[in-house]
């Protein structure tokens, strides 16, 4: 996610800080390359302007330039001012406090991921303990109906039964009844889109407004398009009065232009983005921590809180008093492995973690996450129980059956066990702490190696 972003970002700090002592004129050269790096991601140029402007008129001050670490001080501002731009501190929640059931109205041009986002966003609304019920208002696209019926499978979430020929308002006129009969508090529509805006498609989506009354009208944009977004966020508001925008596709090729620039031109905050292909994979939009993700500076808030959602407490207790009772083996960190893995790749996770981003790409890459992790798994899953419980008994022979078991060499199996062997002495310093020291490691979903 904004990964090019980023190294340029990195780029200009470097030579910032390598500057020692900072004068107005360093300054100044600093952001004419930030002002080079954000219109190359496709940001508004008003933006960029108004951007570049705010932060030159805070960092030339003295109290920037003659403090001890000017060069930090400079990239605060440069991290405040992008949190502003985004929305930082304002209240991006869903307003859903009115009579059941609140209609949420997604709307959008064709392929940003509408439908999809349908999907996450009943998910999400369902761990938030309320009914969501799936509303297909799109009737003109092909399987557009049985898409959504297809993703309320996959997730046992409802959805309402219509058909290709029938009229959107009708159907979610019909829907409404439907949910207020039979225990629904969300309706959670997917309206129509087209490859470009029309009249025909524009007047659908207000009567659509007009019949339920949304309490949330919510664009959806895809990030990869860059600011042409924004002009299309601005046609869709004047004639829905949208409430906010979630942003998809972010954990591909995007170039930033659309998330720096949407709140700032069009006042609309964002309220989720979608980072991945997996259901689940729907955040909060949090304006200062997106703001230190761009920057390369970690996540921990969002990692602890993907931890707190992912990990159930009492099969966090069980494997704790499970490793308390047999100690710490390779069924153990097989089970912790995989509880791990519910928060999302290892890759994006590890990015969360402040300095590690950088440390990274240093490395050029990173063997340990998924393919890796697949690897750890298919080994564990070729061993005996004995040999899951303990480790000692795999000599030559078992080696070269479960390297061949798990599709992989002896030199993996042997660099597994090596690692684990590592692990099991930290593990051993933590038991020394008692189960607190334990407790704290389980949960947090804690990867020993």
């Amino acid at each position: 996610m904004f990964d090019q972003l980023s190294d340029k970002f990195d780029a200009v700090f470097k030579k910032l800080r390598g500057q020692g002592r900072l004068t107005e004129a360093h300054v100044t050269e600093a952001l004419r390359e930030v002002r080079l790096v954000l219109l190359e991601a496709d940001v508004n140029f008003k933006v960029v302007k108004d951007f570049v402007a705010a932060v030159q008129q805070r960092a030339v001050g003295s109290d920037v330039l003659k403090s001890l670490t000017p060069a930090q001080q400079v990239i605060k501002i440069v991290r405040d001012e992008l949190g502003r731009l985004m929305g930082e501190g304002e209240d991006n929640a869903l307003d859903l406090a009115a009579s059941p059931p609140v209609a949420i109205m997604l709307c959008g041009l064709q392929g940003a991921g509408k439908t999809t986002s349908c999907g996450k966003l009943a998910l999400r609304l369902r761990k938030d303990k309320r009914q969501p019920l799936l509303v297909p208002a799109d009737v003109y696209r092909p399987a557009a109906i049985e898409q959504l019926k297809t993703l309320g499978r996959q997730l046992d979430i409802p959805v309402f039964d219509s058909a290709a020929d029938a009229d959107p308002v009708d159907i979610c006129r019909q829907a409404q009844d439907y949910a207020r009969n039979h225990g629904f508090d969300t309706l959670i529509l997917d309206t129509a889109g087209r490859l470009h805006i029309d009249d025909t498609l524009m007047d659908e989506l207000v009567r659509i407004r007009m019949a339920l009354s949304p309490r949330e009208i919510l664009f959806v944009a895809d990030a990869m398009t860059g600011q042409d977004v924004v002009n299309v966020v601005e046609q869709f508001d004047a004639r829905l009065d949208l409430s906010g925008v979630i942003l998809t596709k972010l954990d591909g090729d995007a170039r930033g232009g659309a998330a720096l620039s949407v709140r700032a031109v069009t006042g609309k905050p964002i309220k989720f983005v979608g980072l991945g292909e997996k259901m689940d994979a729907l955040e909060v939009f949090h304006a200062d921590r997106m703001a230190q993700r761009i920057l390369g500076m970690g996540d921990v808030l969002s990692l602890i809180e993907k931890a707190e959602a992912a990990i159930d407490k009492d099969e966090a207790a069980r494997m704790e008093k499970k490793m308390r009772q047999d100690g710490f083996t390779l069924e153990t960190f097989r089970d912790q492995l995989q509880m791990v893995k519910k928060m999302g790749s290892m890759e994006s996770l590890l990015k969360m973690i402040p300095g590690v981003g950088q440390a990274m790409k240093k490395a050029g890459g990173m063997q340990l996450p998924d393919k890796e992790l697949k690897k750890i798994e298919a080994i564990i899953g070729s061993m005996t129980p004995l040999e899951r419980q303990n480790h000692k008994l795999i000599n030559g022979s078992r080696r070269l059956r479960i390297a061949k078991g798990s599709g992989t060499r002896i030199q993996d199996v042997n660099q597994l066990l090596k690692r684990f062997t590592e692990a099991q002495k930290m593990m051993k310093k933590m038991q020394q702490l008692g189960p607190k020291g334990l407790k704290g490691l389980m949960g947090r979903g804690g990867m020993p190696f």
